[in-house]
């Protein structure tokens, strides 16, 4: 098996690939949050990993490609307050089910993905069918001081994660306290947050119901 390097983007470095398991590689892409049609650029970001997964598959490594569909919980924006899922709102202004628009678009996604000659991923799994392991996912955050619930929604706190002797913004390169600076900026008006610097810690807040 020849030998493959890579940019390691959290010492900076290009490295030689290691995988956790010998003659295994595990894989993991976000997919399509399936409420409109899918874009030349959604196009581009899957043609690069399949790229990637054809060369470690022709290096000889055992791959286990798995690229998720995102089915639920996309908020519209970033409004936290009033926010209506992307997916319900197509659902409402098309007036028919929100998994007939699912269905629709996820139909869609795989044709374009065809056209492309991509190759499909071992897993493709859907959000609504693993809701409750998100659930404890996010307990486990709660469970070790890292977060905070606010009006039903869950916030990283970021400040607690410094506290705690983690290194944050480390991958990024950013300096922590322009991130708090810059979510004090975005946030004026909202109120919902009890710290500044939970917003640029992910992706949307989780509604909990």
């Amino acid at each position: 098996m020849h030998q493959l390097y890579v940019y390691n983007s959290l010492t900076r470095q290009r490295e030689a690939f290691q995988p956790i398991h010998a003659g295994k590689v595990g894989m993991y892409v976000c997919g399509p949050t399936v409420y409109s049609d899918v874009h030349l650029g959604n196009c581009r970001t899957f043609t690069s990993f399949d790229i990637i997964y054809r060369f470690l598959k022709h290096l000889g490594f055992k791959v286990r490609y798995v690229r998720n569909i995102t089915d639920v919980g996309h908020l519209e924006g970033d409004v936290d307050v009033g926010a209506e899922d992307k997916i319900s709102k197509k659902a409402r202004l098309d007036q028919v089910e929100p998994m007939e628009v699912v269905q629709r678009y996820a139909n869609g996604f795989q044709a374009m993905m065809n056209t492309f000659n991509l190759l499909p991923p071992d897993i493709e799994p859907r959000a609504t069918g693993h809701i409750i392991e998100q659930i404890e996912m996010i307990q486990a955050i709660l469970d070790r001081g890292l977060a905070y619930m606010e009006n039903g929604s869950v916030y990283f706190d970021t400040p607690k994660y410094i506290e705690q002797d983690h290194v944050y913004g480390i991958l990024s390169g950013r300096i922590v306290d322009d991130l708090i600076q810059e979510s004090r900026d975005d946030l004026k008006g909202q109120s919902e947050k009890d710290i500044p610097a939970t917003l640029p810690c992910g992706s949307k807040p989780i509604q909990v119901t």
